[in-house]
């Protein structure tokens, strides 16, 4: 997560202290692409990182609860934005996540047969309405919220083998709330959006192991994606 915080202050300092043609931050800066939010439709890209985790509900105390690590993803992505009204906007963001997550399982003796490393390729479809505040220069800050759906590439859901075998299975298909907030500055000839989201898993995605008894997936009652997406986005 530190990572995560350190990737989008090095990235937004860099794009911010540089020059092009004006400064974002002067005291009566020049007003970059003044009609820019006037169009009906445009269109952008995004690239950045993400950090995934699991939600465990259990259906009696663990007493110990699964550990889950989460490492520093990537994503990369279109976005497509509707005007609706001057301080609302529907917006598609279609993306690619890559990212892992390192569960521990208390209740397995052996220390190797208790790691799963869950690996996961998604395509990411997000819906969301931003709500943007009154632009000062060229600067516009802006909250955004909605719901997404996912598709989970590597989810083995189909699998026959389970953790006895070292197969993790999570369910192909998810569905998610998300909220965040970012800023538009606008540069001389683009438009740049920092923004940071959190994911919010609406429904269980664990796929049980054959065993009803399982020490991997038994006490499991549900199982949902928490998640931070960062975002640079470029117009």
């Amino acid at each position: 997560m530190k990572k995560l915080f350190l990737y989008i202050t090095l990235l937004t300092g860099l794009i911010c202290n540089a020059q092009f043609g004006t400064q974002v931050f002067a005291k009566d800066p020049i007003v970059n692409l003044e009609n820019f939010d006037k169009q009906r439709v445009h269109w952008g890209y995004f690239l950045g990182f993400n950090s995934y985790g699991f939600k465990m509900d259990y259906k009696d105390d663990p007493g110990v609860d699964v550990e889950v690590k989460g490492t520093t993803g990537f994503n990369v992505g279109l976005v497509g934005n509707l005007r609706l009204f001057e301080y609302l906007d529907l917006r598609f963001e279609p993306g690619l996540i890559y990212t892992q997550r390192n569960l521990s399982f208390p209740e397995v003796q052996d220390e190797y047969d208790r790691l799963r490393e869950v690996k996961s390729t998604y395509i990411h479809f997000p819906l969301l309405l931003k709500f943007s505040a009154k632009r000062t220069g060229n600067v516009r800050p802006y909250l955004v919220g909605g719901f997404s759906r996912t598709l989970n590439l590597s989810s083995n859901e189909n699998a026959q083998d389970d953790n006895l075998n070292d197969i993790f299975r999570m369910k192909k298909m998810t569905n998610n709330w998300e909220i965040g907030f970012g800023v538009d500055l606008y540069f001389e000839y683009f438009k740049f959006s920092p923004s940071i989201r959190g994911v919010f898993g609406l429904k269980d995605e664990l796929v049980r192991d054959k065993d009803p008894n399982s020490p991997y997936t038994g006490n499991i009652e549900a199982m949902r994606t928490r998640a931070i997406l960062i975002n640079f986005t470029f117009h």
